[in-house]
């Protein structure tokens, strides 16, 4: 999967827009997980200067979680394979 998002990337920040293409692609939002004990929905992927984030809500709150720290739900989203891929390549 990782060769696939990133066939044409040549940069760590190439490298990193290519997995996040997948995500954005694949990943079925929004789905519900848990944080800190509390339930919120995933609305989106987003990235950053250096990494790709997930956009979460809980009512008027909204509060952007790393992807490497998001804990998945039981059972794991439409696409979920992919972020397992981009924790691979970012070496977690």
């Amino acid at each position: 999967m990782i060769e696939e998002a990133t066939v044409d990337a040549y940069s760590d920040d190439e490298q990193l827009t290519g997995l996040f293409s997948m995500l954005e692609e694949h990943l079925a939002v929004p789905f519900t997980t848990t944080v800190l004990g509390m339930e919120v929905t995933v609305r989106e992927v987003d990235l950053t200067a250096n990494t790709v984030v997930a956009v979460c809500t809980r009512g008027r709150h909204r509060q952007r979680i790393d992807l490497l720290d998001l804990p998945l739900p039981a059972p794991p989203p439409d696409g979920a394979a992919w972020i397992d891929a981009y924790r691979y390549w970012a070496g977690r």
